[in-house]
Parts: structure tokens; sequence; C-alpha cells
């Protein structure tokens, strides 16, 4: 077990979302175009002084490579001005908003002006040899179980291009991906252990969510890693996908400094490679203030007051699910689905008013996980009205509960709706029916009669009805 505390552990975070809409620099949108490549070109990029005068030492580490650089694309979602031959358009104003909103949302301290400054990038991953950013805000912070973990800094920029490949000579980028809006959150090193910054992604996670204007899907959401130790070296780990791979990475990186401390030796300020092992490879040095520079093609844009006080906050998905389960007494992990998958639930229990909120949940949410896991079909291919006329079945009692699985299976199934096969048996009927099978089979347990009758009545009776039934005569 790794004591953090006594290894002085220090860590701070940094986020990086993509948000939906347009790019940041042009009005290309941000599809990452599936269509085959049909524009390429080649380029060798060099590194240039920043405006300290100086040459970044990763920026001068990537220009000794001496690579030279592919770039492909469609036409459907890049222009010019990503192959660098044309100059930007002013910032994309959606994404401008979105970013006040997350920095509202963190508590920061919005600057008064967007200054767009240069950051020397000659890696190949953009094609201008620089990347686009501006700061934000300034002194957020969140709230944790470990305490309040501050976040000093939150930028805007453009996401940079997607490495399709690479050789001893060249790299190969695929550009639709480059100018894609990009919000950096970067935290204080408040993170006390491998669990806590966990959980401190998880959180700014959620609030990048509550703006429902960030993109979804695999490599839409980046987490680096800034950690240190007592006698060690400042660390950046870059590319976690997935929350679960922190903890175990933080552990892994903290294993290896302390083997070069027990050799007798000094581990180094260096960017690394998450890898899928859990262990890092070496990317590249530290960089350092030395690769910034301002950006002269495009205006910085003025935050004035009466800009801030329109800027609609959105309310966080944690309190939607909180509200979600004290209005219909729900589960929190289904309160939490629902939200996820943005189904109007409300609306949903004002039209089919008569069916328990929690069972209403199970149908929208847990069936359909298990039409595709066990039965191996494709539940999105159930169509809106086929789903209401099956709620609306329940709703007035036509059906049973058991009934609507069967159903559904026989949506997918391309089969012609029966609903008198599933037509909900009278009580009559029912106890008749259970009286003349414990005659006929006497002296078999309730679990063995609620079988045979369940098996019987497939999908026209209710099970607690049938179970009423048989604890007054069994």
């Amino acid at each position: 077990m790794v004591d953090y505390q006594k290894l002085s552990f220090k860590c701070g975070l940094e986020i990086h979302q993509q948000l939906s809409g347009k790019k940041l620099f042009c009005d290309c949108p941000t599809i990452n175009s599936d269509e085959k490549s049909d524009i390429k070109i080649e380029r060798k990029l060099r590194a240039v002084a920043g405006e300290t005068g100086e040459i970044d030492i990763a920026a001068k580490h990537e220009t000794q490579k001496g690579k030279k650089f592919i770039y492909v694309s469609n036409s459907e979602d890049t222009c010019l001005v990503e192959y660098d031959e044309s100059p930007p358009l002013p910032m994309n104003n959606e994404a401008l908003e979105t970013a006040l909103q997350i920095s509202l949302l963190l508590n920061a301290q919005i600057t008064n002006e967007i200054q767009i400054m240069r950051k020397t990038v000659v890696d190949g991953s953009n094609t201008s040899g620089f990347q686009r950013t501006s700061l934000v805000a300034t002194n957020g912070y969140i709230e944790t179980s470990k305490g309040k973990v501050n976040i000093p800094i939150i930028c805007l920029e453009e996401e940079a291009a997607q490495k399709l490949k690479e050789t001893p000579d060249s790299i190969t980028y695929k550009l639709d991906r480059l100018g894609i809006p990009l919000i950096e959150i970067a935290t204080s090193p408040d993170i006390q252990d491998a669990e806590h910054a966990k959980e401190v992604a998880s959180k700014l996670g959620m609030i990048l969510r509550s703006t429902e204007l960030c993109k979804r899907g695999i490599g839409t959401i980046r987490q680096d890693l800034n950690m240190s130790i007592k006698n060690g070296a400042r660390t950046e780990i870059k590319g976690f996908q997935d929350l679960k791979s922190i903890p175990k990475a933080i552990e892994k990186e903290v294993e290896r400094q302390l083997r070069i401390l027990k050799q007798g030796k000094k581990p180094q300020q260096e960017v690394r490679k998450a890898e899928p092992d859990f262990t890092t490879s070496f990317l590249r040095p530290m960089p350092g203030a030395a690769r910034m520079y301002p950006e002269t093609d495009v205006p910085p844009v003025r935050i004035t007051k009466h800009r801030l006080n329109k800027v609609k906050i959105p309310e966080l998905l944690s309190e939607r699910i909180v509200k979600l389960e004290k209005a219909y007494n729900l589960n929190p992990n289904l309160a939490r689905e629902l939200i996820k998958q943005k189904v109007n639930f409300k609306k949903y229990t004002e039209q089919f008013s008569k069916i328990e909120p929690n069972y209403l949940v199970h149908i929208l949410v847990e069936l359909p996980k298990e039409i595709k896991s066990r039965y191996n079909l494709n539940p999105e291919k159930i169509k809106p009205k086929e789903l209401n006329m099956v709620l609306e079945h329940l709703n007035t009692g036509k059906i049973t509960k058991a009934a609507v699985l069967e159903l559904f299976l026989d949506i997918l199934n391309g089969k012609k709706l029966n609903l008198n096969k599933y037509k909900t048996a009278s009580t009559n009927d029912l106890e008749k029916e259970i009286k003349a099978i414990v005659k006929q089979k006497p002296n078999l347990t309730i679990g063995a009669y609620m079988g045979i009758i369940m098996s019987k009545y497939k999908g026209k009776v209710d099970g607690k009805e049938v179970m009423k039934v048989l604890k007054k005569l069994v």
C-alpha cells in the first residue's frame, strides 16, 4: 500500500474536452468525418523563438527528429484554415460562451479580455507549427471528499490533428480533428492520492457534461497528470481515456521513480505517455514558457459585465440526478442513467401516469440492456411510436408487465403484433386455473406452482397477482 503522505506526493490534473458545433477559428463542423480523404499535403516544420526570445526545449527536441509530415483530410470538414493556407476567422462565439459557462460552474474569475496566444508545437500535430490557445479564467475551485481542489487556469484552445501512422522518416496526420474547440482545465497540485485523482477527474467530467455542449465518445476527452514525489521529479503523464486507469498509472509512476531513486539516480522532468498496461514511456522533455508568443491574426475579445450577466449557467448533472431521485423515489443509478441518456422522464410519467415510476425507468433503461445482452438484438430499432404503443397498453391495463419484453422482442424479430396474445387474464379465470393446477399436482412448493402458471400464461398475468392467489391456496 502506497503511503502518499509519507512520499510528499503532489499531483495536479489537466482535462482536455472537445466541444461540439463548429471549429474554433473557421466554419468547418466538428463531425470527425469518416469519408475517404480527398486532400493531401506534405510539410516540414521548425521551431521558432517564443516571446522570451528563446526556443523551447521540447520544440527543439521535436525539430531535431527531422521528420516529414503528411496531412490528409476530407473537404467535408476541413478548409484552408486547417492547412494554414488562409488566415483564421474570429474566435467561435458559441465555443467561448461554453467556456464562460464552465468557468462560472468552476467558481473561477473570468478575464477582462481573451487574448489569443500561439504555443509552439512542431511534432506535426498542428500544420502551422503552433497551437492557438487563450486564457479564459483563473482562480477557480471544486469541492471534493478530501477538501477544495483549486483550478488556477481555464483555457480555450484548438484541438490538434490525429496521428494515423509513423515511420522512421515521416508522420501522417488526419486533419478532421484539427481546430475543434478544446476546453483545458488545470488544477493545482492539491490531489492527495491516486483515488482522489480519479474523483477529481470524475467531478470535472460531470461539470463539463452539464453544459450538454461537449462531444462524447472515445478521444473527445483526455486527462493528463502532473505528479511528483519527495526527491523525485515532476512528470507529466499524457493520454488517459479511462478514469479507472488513473489510480493504477499513478501507482506505477510512483514505483518507477522510487526504483530510480534506489539506484542512486535522479528522475528527470519529462513528459511520458500512458500505456495500456498502466506503465509510461518517454515522449519528450518537459516544455516551458519559451514556447508561447502572441497571436497576430485573431483580435482579442473583450468580456464585459453585460456579457457575463447574459451567460446562462446550466444546472449540474449531479443536481438533476438528485432532483429525479427525490421527485420519483428512484434508485440513484437509474436516475443517473436517465440523465445520461437525456430521457425526458417527466414527460413519460405525465403521459403514462398509471405506470409506477420505478418500473417505467426499468422499461426505458434496463430492458434495452437485457434485450441487447440476452437476445443479441438492437433495442434502438424500436421506434418511438412502437414504444409509446406498448406503454399505453400497459398504462390502461390491457397488458401486464410481463408482456412488455415479449412485445419488444416481437417488434425486433419483425413479427406482426397480436395484442390479444398478451391480453391480461381475468382474476376469476386466473384463480380457477390455479385451483385446478394445485388439485392436479398437490404438495408442490409455491415456487414450483409459480413456474407452471407463469409459463402457461406467458405475458398475460402479473407475477404479484399470481403469488397473491397462491398464498391463499397453498
